[in-house]
């Protein structure tokens, strides 16, 4: 098993955490390939909850590697301040538990100022995007005026020239939108701080990841975000500025296709959404309330990162099936199946009417999108309390009929649910 590749098969927030938590303890390194502290991945163990963002959840097994790709975007600051925190909670994080990629972007103050700017100017038309510089991150990688953290390596000095450099150039801009512009040296003066910090985690890892492969070693591809929030294959530009999907993957770590045997889609028991764009399926009233929680408990449909309540909906097996087609999943998992105890009816989007046409795939352009109605199958639900489940023959019949409808209708094998937010909280077939 060289290589198995987690996609988040919706609009993120599927529960992938604690899916790579528990096949890290199979594996040899868990590898981030994409996006930056834009994520939350959340994971329940022993009665402490552990919020991830930057750092990979194959953190929380001592005797696994986590590596962050080449893809991802990276806030020095950030990325300290969760190391810091990681270790208040008694975690070992060191060099050799560690690995960041030298060919990752750094996210510097100049792409957070620009990316609060842009939103504020966009106004109702608002992409909804966490603030975090991200997107402007991404924009000056790939218009090649962005710093790499193996920038960091470099003497302070010309780091630093660097550095001030970019925040002069985005003040610029800045002003021009009329926005308050940063002081370059006391912008500068916390990410050398955290480059003196980092730099003995700092590595090729396309190169570490080879050898790791060719000496037989299991790793688990972490991504960021789901398929339908992915730059080429989203709903854009309602999307994310990297490619959460498999062949995202690829190129956000550097390593070859023939290495992969497993491509693992994770999805809700039902969608969710945060941030603007088009969700067919979203609810209003009692039932949106119920699939969403009263944000009390980290279980509920809060962002992690955000805070933000989440837009909550049906299964849409339309997207469903697109995501599976994308990917090439060999299985998919279900998440939060306990979340649907106690409804008496469950509904699934199996196709989309537009213009009175039927459609089995989501359309491209969102206006269209916009005019879809859900066609709905409704199947019988369940009462029992499903969360001390452990095997597929102790779920309610009625529990196992939406799991293999589901599976049917994205012609994938459901092989995996969670059951609740604890890391033993899984069935398995």
């Amino acid at each position: 098993m060289p290589i198995t590749i987690l996609i988040g098969a919706q609009w993120g927030d599927e529960g992938k955490g604690r899916v790579v938590d528990w096949l890290a303890s199979s594996a040899d390194i868990v590898a981030r390939y994409a996006g930056g502290d834009n994520a939350g991945h959340t994971v329940a163990l022993d009665s402490s909850v552990y919020k991830l963002h930057l750092v990979p959840s194959g953190i929380l097994h001592s005797d696994v590697v986590s590596i962050m790709g080449n893809g991802m975007v990276i806030n020095p600051v950030n990325l300290v301040r969760e190391i810091e925190s990681l270790r208040k909670l008694g975690l070992e994080i060191t060099p050799e538990r560690l690995v960041i990629s030298s060919r990752a972007h750094i996210i510097t103050p100049a792409h957070v100022a620009l990316d609060k700017a842009n939103e504020t100017v966009l106004g109702d038309s608002k992409i909804g995007t966490t603030l975090r510089g991200i997107g402007p991150a991404y924009l000056d990688k790939t218009g090649r005026a962005g710093i790499r953290t193996g920038d960091m390596l470099l003497d302070v000095e010309e780091f630093a020239e660097r550095l001030i450099a970019t925040i002069e150039s985005a003040n610029a801009r800045l002003a021009l939108q009329g926005m308050e512009t940063l002081d370059p040296q006391s912008a500068a003066e916390s990410y050398l701080e955290a480059a003196a910090v980092l730099k003995p985690f700092i590595k090729d890892t396309s190169i570490y990841l080879y050898a790791a492969l060719t000496a037989g070693k299991h790793i688990v591809c972490e991504g960021a975000q789901g398929t339908l929030l992915d730059i080429d294959h989203g709903s854009y530009p309602f999307v994310t500025s990297s490619s959460p999907t498999a062949g995202g993957a690829l190129t956000g770590l550097g390593v070859g296709p023939l290495f992969v045997d497993r491509v693992l889609g994770v999805a809700k028991a039902f969608s969710t959404r945060v941030g603007g764009g088009p969700m067919p399926t979203e609810l209003e009233g009692e039932i949106a309330r119920r699939l969403r929680g009263s944000g009390d408990n980290f279980w509920d449909e809060y962002g992690t990162t955000t805070g933000r309540p989440r837009r909550c909906g049906w299964l849409d097996v339309v997207m469903l099936r697109y995501a599976v087609s994308v990917n090439g999943f060999s299985e998919m998992m279900l998440t939060k199946l306990d979340i649907l105890s106690g409804l008496d009816e469950l509904k699934l989007a199996v196709a989309y009417e537009i213009d009175g046409q039927r459609h089995e795939y989501p359309p491209v352009n969102n206006e269209t999108l916009d005019r879809a109605t859900p066609i709905y199958e409704t199947l019988p639900g369940w009462h029992e309390d499903i969360s001390n489940c452990r095997a597929f023959s102790q779920l309610p019949a009625a529990a196992l009929n939406y799991i293999e409808r589901v599976a049917s209708l994205c012609a994938v094998p459901i092989n995996s649910v969670s059951v609740g937010p604890e890391r033993d909280q899984l069935v398995l077939r």
